[in-house]
């Protein structure tokens, strides 16, 4: 039987200021990303329901993670693939967003392991603007070539 490849979607948002470019990123909450900073942080994005527009699930999730939805004409990117063997589409768009008003979704799970605890997290925990520079420290390796194609998009 074949394995079922596993995809999200998402968006990155960009805007310019004083004539650079800034990109948006978030950080995963919860304990496991708690002390990570460099190569941690990614793009607001989350599962495609069976059915559901890929643009549309971008869209849903960025909402559910931030609680900000954009609009606009939003530029689809060619996709990645994870370390995990995740496939991730991502469209970009210039936009602005406060990151200090973010409102993310909620998960819970055992913590610490094997506690029987069930501690609550944001799914996103903070969001950033970074400078293409800063970004391509900040966001997961793999991630790297959305800022990539944003810049050849936009120059």
């Amino acid at each position: 039987m074949a394995k079922k490849i596993n995809k999200s979607a998402g968006l990155l948002l960009y805007k310019f200021q004083a004539l650079e470019i800034y990109f948006f990123l978030v950080h995963p909450g919860g304990p496991y990303f708690a002390s990570k900073d460099e190569g941690s942080w990614t793009i607001p994005k989350g599962e495609i329901d069976s059915n559901e527009d890929e643009l549309d699930a971008a869209k849903r999730e960025f909402m559910e993670e931030t609680g900000y939805l954009p609009s606009g004409n939003f530029i689809a990117l060619n996709p990645i693939q994870q370390k995990g063997g995740k496939v991730v589409k991502c469209w970009a768009i210039e936009s602005d967003i406060d990151p200090a008003r973010l409102v993310s979704n909620t998960f819970e799970m055992e913590w610490p392991p094997k506690s029987g605890k069930i501690q609550t997290y944001p799914e996103i925990d903070r969001g950033g603007w970074f400078t293409f520079v800063e970004a391509r420290k900040k966001i997961n390796e793999r991630q790297i070539s959305f800022l990539d194609q944003v810049i050849a998009h936009v120059t």
